[in-house]
């Protein structure tokens, strides 16, 4: 696990013990992701709306909005806003609300989300008024696995290929559980690949923790000429030994004795 991601993860178990409220499961399976987009693959000018070249941002959204402390951490960690306002998490007046808001003015939050299944409809509008402006700037989305059960996600889809959205990607976080169990019990979505195809759009499997199958998906995903899904395998809990793969850590803070035991594994 490099440094960066090691940063961030112990950032999302400081945050949310500090707030005693946050989603730390769906957080820490989605490090990796974000880590490759942001120091791999988009271009996003830290000095955010200061920046020359700000119209030519790539733009990312975070339709899974409550991992917004992995979001926050990452920002942070490539110097969008000073390391520590991210302990201001979930306070009252705090920039760093359980969901990112684009009103209250926090460096890099592109849309307000939280409300799961509207950030890909978000996107697409995004994308298009992109191809509009003549625009060649990417949007990014990364979804949860368990939004995808969303039919707004699906209307989403469908418009995009129709639009033949070629600067729209998006990124399942393929973790498998969601807050009432596994995908598969609550309402199964496989075959995943061949449904995002049938609706037109390119995809590619990878492991979500892995940086350079993630990289390369989305190098392949750059100059696919359509729209293009990237499922993401990923571990709920990623890093903690005791939080992987439970979903008993979807929406739970973890108290000082279990912070200390977390923190201790990823300083190993």
């Amino acid at each position: 696990m490099n440094s960066f991601n090691n940063n961030v993860r112990r950032d999302i178990l400081k945050m949310i013990h500090g707030a005693k409220s946050g989603h730390p499961g769906g957080s820490l399976s989605c490090v990796e992701i974000l880590s490759v987009l942001y120091n791999k693959v988009m271009f996003v000018p830290p000095e955010w709306k200061k920046s020359p070249d700000f119209q030519k941002r790539d733009r990312f959204i975070l339709s899974k909005g409550h991992a917004s402390a992995a979001l926050y951490s990452t920002l942070a960690n490539k110097g969008f806003f000073a390391h520590d306002e991210l302990f201001t998490f979930r306070k009252l007046a705090s920039r760093l609300q359980g969901h990112p808001s684009t009103r209250l003015g926090l460096e890099g939050i592109e849309v307000s989300t939280g409300s799961l299944g509207q950030g890909l409809s978000i996107a697409v509008g995004i994308a298009l008024a992109l191809k509009l402006n003549a625009n060649s700037a990417k949007v990014f989305v990364l979804l949860g696995d368990g939004e995808m059960q969303e039919g707004s996600v699906w209307e989403a889809l469908m418009s995009a290929s129709h639009k033949k959205l070629d600067n729209l990607i998006i990124v399942i976080d393929r973790n498998k559980l969601q807050i009432d169990g596994d995908t598969d019990d609550v309402k199964s979505l496989e075959p995943l690949d061949k449904k995002l195809q049938a609706f037109g759009w390119e995809c590619m499997e990878v492991d979500g923790h892995n940086e350079d199958e993630l990289e390369n998906a989305f190098n392949v995903a750059k100059s696919s000429g359509v729209p293009f899904a990237i499922i993401a395998n990923t571990l709920k809990g990623k890093g903690v030994s005791f939080m992987e793969n439970n979903v008993g850590w979807h929406g739970k803070a973890p108290n000082d004795d279990e912070l200390k035991r977390a923190l201790e594994e990823l300083n190993a």
